[in-house]
């Protein structure tokens, strides 16, 4: 069980029969071994393939219903595959972005946490402690966001899976680090350390407003793909990054210290061990010396 709130204020414990699941599985010897095979790279291969064939349709409807999904807030098929229904474009002016500069913005809809990365590049995630070296696999990059910010945005089944970027700049070749498709869901990350096991890419932003934005999004369970467009050096705001094939995921951003000052709500749930809900171009921040909301 773990706890949710809205940006009124708003907090909900959650607690599904999926988490409960979840939670058996990678806290008992025997659903481990059962997890061994589901989190390979070639079983989430072969999930993707499975659903990105026509007969996935079957499953959009019912999936929907289940999610309480309200379509009218996307571009409507018709749907080739489930794939192709799960990354659905939202319809013109669902997600609008905040677009003064000193706002920093969602790139996705999730949940976020916020947490501090001390002196020593590490920090505080949930109950695991990660140090920035393992989880980029390069040292002399760690050591520039020490003493910033980590945001972890955690995308569940249900939430839009396509994300943007967050400012105007200069966008660094892609460093891809190959691994395994743990579950993001918090009763995983209670038992392993998912973020340095999983696969992950990640790309720098020298942004206009924010300093070096780090932006790694992370595949999970029984997600094929991290689809990432490419489209040249200099981005926008605004402008989509890319899009998850089926399953939950997550992105993280890296914000250097003086940088940005995160929103007051998101901070104070953080420390609570809460996670916030947000929406894609949303404000969760402010450029450091601006007021934060909350």
């Amino acid at each position: 069980m773990y706890r949710i709130a809205n940006r009124k204020g708003n907090v909900r414990e959650q607690d599904s029969a999926q988490d409960r699941l979840l939670e058996w599985m990678y806290g008992h010897m025997a659903g481990r071994l059962l997890l061994r095979p589901l989190i390979s790279p070639a079983v989430s291969k072969l999930g993707g393939r499975i659903l990105s064939s026509g007969a996935s349709r079957l499953l959009i409807r019912p999936f929907v219903r289940a999610g309480g999904i309200d379509m009218a807030g996307y571009e409507q098929g018709p749907f080739r595959s489930y794939n192709d229904f799960f990354q659905r474009k939202a319809a013109p002016g669902a997600r609008p972005v905040e677009m003064a500069p000193e706002c920093f913005v969602s790139p996705c809809d999730g949940k976020v946490s916020v947490s501090k990365i001390d002196r020593r590049s590490a920090v505080q995630i949930k109950h695991t402690r990660y140090t920035v070296e393992r989880l980029l696999r390069n040292r002399k990059l760690a050591e520039l966001y020490a003493g910033g910010y980590l945001w972890v945005f955690r995308l569940s089944v249900e939430d839009y899976h396509r994300y943007i970027y967050i400012d105007r700049g200069v966008e660094s070749k892609p460093v891809r680090i190959p691994g395994v498709y743990h579950t993001v869901n918090p009763v995983a990350n209670d038992e392993v350390p998912v973020y340095k096991e999983n696969t992950r890419e990640y790309s720098l932003l020298r942004t206009e407003n924010f300093g070096t934005v780090l932006q790694m999004e992370v595949g999970a369970l029984l997600v094929g793909k991290i689809v990432n467009h490419r489209r040249g050096n200099v981005v926008r705001r605004g402008q989509e990054k890319g899009m998850f094939a089926f399953g939950g995921s997550t992105i993280l951003l890296m914000t250097q210290k003086g940088k940005v000052s995160p929103d007051r709500d998101l901070m104070e749930y953080s420390r609570q061990g809460i996670e916030t809900m947000v929406r894609q171009g949303e404000t969760v921040g402010r450029a450091a010396g601006k007021r934060s909301a909350g």
